[in-house]
């Protein structure tokens, strides 16, 4: 095992690349680190080759005939895909997820002091949950919170757009609204 396939504990990582003694083909197509073809040459020559330059052996495409082989740093290889796995994750965009709840028996004003505090995390670009928990006997009309989202959709479609129409799930009533995208 070489140094590479292991972490600082000691323990195997969940690494599948098969490199250096690991190999099991006699013949093997061998590229090196510099784009150099080296031809369709024996394990044996590959790892002298590899060995000369300090550098592994390691086993691109096995099921290829002969199987391709490239002679490089691979301790340097596996940093970069690190790096680059590393700096696609930073460049994401997370996706902030704001949840607003009603009552079924809510007041107008209450109404509107949640809808502000939806509409202000609409205009920060973050998505919301509107939801309406049914209690006790609500739960036989649930198409009473069905129209308390119905009364909230006019004061906030000018700033979002309606991805999940009211629908129950369990004992709520929830709609999903995203911002609207600016041109």
């Amino acid at each position: 095992m070489s140094k590479h396939q292991r972490n600082t504990r000691g323990r195997r990582k969940e690494d599948t690349t098969v490199m250096n003694e690991a190999i099991r083909a006699r013949e093997l197509r061998v590229v090196g680190d510099d784009k150099e073809q080296y031809g369709i040459i024996s394990r044996d020559e590959a790892l002298k080759i590899a060995e000369e330059k300090g550098l592994d052996l390691v086993l691109l495409s096995p099921d290829a005939t002969p199987p391709v082989a490239k002679i490089m740093d691979y301790g340097k290889h596996k940093y970069q895909q690190e790096r680059k796995k590393k700096e696609a994750k930073k460049n994401q965009k997370k996706i902030e997820v704001k949840e607003v709840k009603f009552s079924c028996k809510i007041a107008d004003n209450d109404i509107a002091y949640k809808v502000k505090h939806a509409r202000e995390f609409l205009e920060k670009g973050k998505h919301v949950k509107l939801r309406v928990f049914l209690r006790g006997r609500e739960m036989a009309n649930p198409e009473l919170g069905v129209e308390v989202l119905k009364r909230v959709w006019p004061m906030i479609e000018d700033l979002g757009v309606m991805e999940k129409a009211p629908h129950q799930e369990g004992r709520y009533i929830s709609m999903y609204v995203t911002p609207k995208k600016e041109k």
